[in-house]
């Protein structure tokens, strides 16, 4: 038949290819012993050739030459296999007493395996270094760079570390390109400067330095032209030449020059081939370093591993204002230091705002003056003259380089929060598309990337910071000086300053006076002291009004809502003594998004169920609410959060949420088996669940918690169950993730359970906290794993296990955990005396995982893989006790 190929191997042959795979691998094994003596002396040999080169190449530096780079690259890498070999070298009694059979077998043929292949690979390794490491020349006359020395500020505090630690990075012979991001303001090109400044005045072979400045108006020509007049190409010839002809003859001329060229201030990637740039590599020693306020640059640019130049900490920002305020100022009154380290901390850190208001002050001589920069700095320091005119600017170059509209729309928004706030990156994404500025009416999911990636833009561009406690990338937050230019440039550079008002963390005891309601777009008055709210204020324009946080908040009248036909977004929450809420809010007829969550309101008004434009309600950590009976009648609703009530969740609310045509997110609490079945039976609801909360159910009611697949959850709290297991629902493939998006899951108080395979099914859960849970043994049990070809955990960051007095196992074999920060090991988790590590294990996290324990005897019990092992773990295992 057409098509089909006969493919015939002999018995023989096979045989003969099988035989040589096993002899191969079997050599290794056999001569580890022999290998590993014949690597001892080749490394003796190699080191005894370093020392000998190294003294010819002092000897030829102390008569004024300058080693060669060949001698560099030869150097480290003679330090890079000594460090592999002191690694390898490490294990070795681990390894030869493996071995069994008089050498020729193993206890475990797979690590003698790989151990005896890699001291096999670095015996070449350290034969061709030693061949390669006799040099008849060792060193050539010293060439000081031909560059221009740049001018620079006469006080500059707190770069010297990074300053080091930028020139070791960019002088390693593995580093050819060199991104330095930070926002604007931060000393990105000083710190350049330096660098720049320290090759003018370094004999280390590099012979010519290249300044250019780049700015958002990328032209090819501009940079050609810069960089020919450096290198010698003028005049009315090179200036007619096409950009090509240019590159060509730029090409030719560093091509044979070990130059630097410095890119200070880029904005997207620069095409080095079109302008005649070499490659720099380890051969030619030439070396690229640029600034940028983006870090997506940096990658654009081939580095993924740039140097983040932040802000100065509080000891060296006053050390700069202090300087820049100068000693006769500050002597001036007693009172002056004290006021003058607030208006240095209203800075927060940035080195552009410290210098340019520090200079300012240097004349204000008065306490009056200090008291009264303190009060603009702190309510809205663009009504201090020197921000508004040599800050901001600055700063809005970073915002006019946004890509979109939308995309600045969004930024803008973010200073509705108060200073240093951290803003959950979903609640912030679901006020966007509430807002409109995401079309979130098709696809919830695409909306909720949009709002990622737009969320990734303004990281990028060094205009919000990621990270919140303990790093968590939940969060973002505005650094103090860019939320003032958002402010500034919400307020249309001043000219509308009552479009938006913001008076977040003012501490108001009332709503402040406003000039004109009626141009009033956005109101902040997060975190105050308002207890009552009166009025009826006309608002035509009004669509955002932030009231959460105000602790002292009891009643706000019908008559305020009466006038705000375009409110869009409405968030009430944290007002812990709001006990009610007017019936009168019906009147937000353009109302999506609501929250409510954590106040002590009992009772929804009847107007509430008015409001059917509503997309969003959040009424989690309503303690006092009795019903939300009648949400039904919300047909537009596509969030509801219903997670931490005291009302019991009943059938029939079951059946109203199931009505909601329009519902995709989901967050609940159940505390019956019933509603539970009704639930999980529900295709609508499971498909809609981010957030479940299981509660109190005892084993007679749920002696097996069987789980369907579930796209969409995110969280799981299972607290004070009885239940015996829970598994998979049958139907279900054992080959694909249950809960693909499943990321935290906390499970305490179920003294039924013996084990949690069922995480297998989990592939990003990232934090893991089992508790007061004193059946289980297993995390992961082997036996009912074996079905499923799975390597958990892969995306674990934090794993918190107390009170488990029968926990034994957390996994069997080690597991290679590339995310894991953290293993919290507390209270009476004494069985559990060998953690799922090994030498390998997590590689990749990027910082050294902490193993914290709470029993001082846990340490000394805890069982190694090996030796190696030991040696990387323990050093990371610290005592800490918490009291729960």
């Amino acid at each position: 038949m057409g098509g089909c190929v006969s493919v015939q191997v002999s018995c023989d042959q096979l045989l003969n290819h099988l035989g040589r795979c096993f002899c191969r691998k079997l050599y290794y094994i056999q001569n580890i012993k022999e290998n590993l003596t014949s690597l001892e002396e080749a490394m003796e040999d190699l080191k005894a050739l370093r020392a000998d080169l190294l003294r010819k190449v002092q000897t030829a530096e102390e008569g004024g030459l300058q080693r060669l780079h060949q001698i560099k690259v030869w150097l480290k890498r003679v330090k890079t296999i000594e460090s592999q070999f002191n690694d390898l070298d490490s294990s070795r009694t681990v390894e030869l007493q493996r071995l069994c059979c008089c050498g020729v077998g193993s206890r475990n043929l797979r690590l003698s395996y790989d151990y005896g292949r890699r001291v096999f690979l670095m015996l070449n390794i350290v034969d061709d270094l030693k061949s390669k490491g006799i040099f008849e020349e060792v060193a050539h006359p010293a060439t000081r760079a031909v560059g221009e020395e740049r001018p620079l500020q006469p006080t500059i505090v707190g770069q010297e570390t990074i300053l080091e630690k930028a020139w070791d990075h960019l002088m390693d012979d593995g580093t050819k390109i060199m991104g330095l991001y930070g926002m604007g303001g931060v000393g990105k090109t000083t710190l350049l400067t330096r660098i720049n400044n320290r090759f003018c005045d370094t004999d280390d072979g590099v012979e010519i330095v290249i300044w250019v400045v780049v700015s958002g108006d990328l032209q090819i020509h501009k940079i050609q032209k810069e960089i020919g007049e450096k290198i010698g190409f003028k005049g009315v010839e090179w200036n007619q030449k096409s950009e090509n002809q240019k590159a060509v003859d730029i090409l030719n001329f560093l091509s044979k020059k070990r130059f630097v060229l410095l890119l200070d201030d880029i904005w997207k990637r620069v095409e080095l081939t079109e302008i005649g740039i070499p490659n720099p590599t380890s051969e030619n020693g030439c070396k690229i370093a640029f600034t940028t306020r983006c870090q997506s640059v940096c990658a654009s640019m081939g580095v993924h591993d740039p140097m983040e130049v932040r802000c100065l900490g509080a000891d060296d920002a006053w050390d700069l204002f202090k300087k820049k305020v100068g000693d006769i100022t500050l002597s001036s009154h007693p009172d002056i230091p004290e006021i003058a380290r607030k208006v240095a901390q209203a800075c927060c850190g940035l080195p552009l705002a410290l210098n340019v208001i520090g200079e300012t002050m240097a004349c204000k001589k008065t306490t009056q003056e200090w008291d009264r920069a303190v009060d603009v700095l702190t309510t809205y320091a663009a009504n201090f003259g020197a921000v508004k005119e040599r800050i901001l600017p600055i700063l809005k170059y970073s915002y006019d380089n946004l890509e979109s509209e939308s995309v600045k729309t969004c930024f803008l928004y973010c200073s509705l929060f108060p200073e240093d706030d951290l803003i959950e990156k979903e609640r912030l994404i679901d006020y966007w598309i509430c807002e409109g500025f995401i079309d979130g009416d098709e696809n919830k999911k695409g909306a909720v990337g949009e709002g990622y990636e737009i969320l990734g833009t303004l990281v990028c561009a060094s205009l919000l910071v990621e990270g919140g406690k303990f790093n968590n990338k939940s969060y973002v937050k505005m650094h103090d000086v860019v939320r003032e230019m958002a402010l500034w440039i919400a307020s249309d550079l001043r000219k509308h300053k009552d479009n938006c008002i913001v008076r977040a963390g003012f501490g108001l005891n009332e709503i402040p006076k406003v000039k004109d309601w009626k141009v009033v777009s956005r109101m902040s008055l997060v975190n105050n002291r308002i207890k009552e709210i009166h009025g009826s204020p006309e608002c035509p324009k009004l669509t955002t009004l932030f009231l959460q946080d105000n602790r002292h908040l009891v009643n706000i009248s019908g008559e305020f809502f009466r006038s705000m036909p375009r409110l869009v977004v409405l968030d009430l929450s944290w007002n812990v003594n709001l006990s009610g809420l007017p019936d009168q809010i019906s009147e937000l007829v353009s109302l999506r998004y609501l929250d409510l969550s954590d106040s002590s309101i009992g009772r929804l008004p009847v107007g509430l169920l008015k409001l059917k434009k509503l997309m969003h309600l959040n009424l989690e950590s309503m303690l006092c609410l009795e019903s939300v009976s009648g949400i039904d009648h919300l047909s537009n609703l596509k969030t509801v959060r219903l997670l931490n009530l005291r009302m019991w969740l009943t059938i029939s609310l079951l059946e109203e949420l199931e009505r909601l045509e329009n519902l995709e997110v989901l967050t609940i609490e159940i505390i019956s088996s019933s509603a539970l079945e009704q639930l999980l039976c529900s295709h609508r609801l499971v498909r809609c669940l981010q957030k479940v909360s299981v509660k109190y159910l005892d084993e007679e009611s749920v002696r097996i918690l069987t789980l369907p697949s579930i796209g969409d959850l995110r969280e799981v709290f299972i607290g004070g169950c009885g239940m015996r297991d829970i598994i998979i629902e049958r139907n279900t493939s054992l080959t694909s993730p249950c809960f693909p998006n499943l990321s935290k899951v906390l499970i305490t108080g179920c003294n039924g359970l013996k084990d949690l395979t069922w995480l297998l099914f989990a592939p990003n859960l990232t934090h893991l906290n089992v508790w007061n849970s004193r059946q289980i043994e297993e995390i992961i049990s082997q036996e009912k794993a074996s079905t499923a070809d799975i390597v958990p955990f892969r995306k674990l960051e934090y794993l918190h296990l107390w009170d488990l007095p029968e926990l034994k196992s957390i996994y069997w074999n080690p597991l290679p955990f590339p995310c894991l920060n953290q293993i919290n090991v507390q209270n009476k988790c004494r069985k559990l005396t060998k953690l799922p590590l090994d030498s390998q294990s997590c590689i990749v996290a990027g910082e050294e995982l902490v193993i914290q324990y709470g029993d001082e005897e846990w340490k000394e019990r805890v069982e190694w893989e090996d030796k190696a092992t030991r040696l990387r773990f323990l050093p990371s295992c610290k005592l800490v006790l918490y009291n729960r």
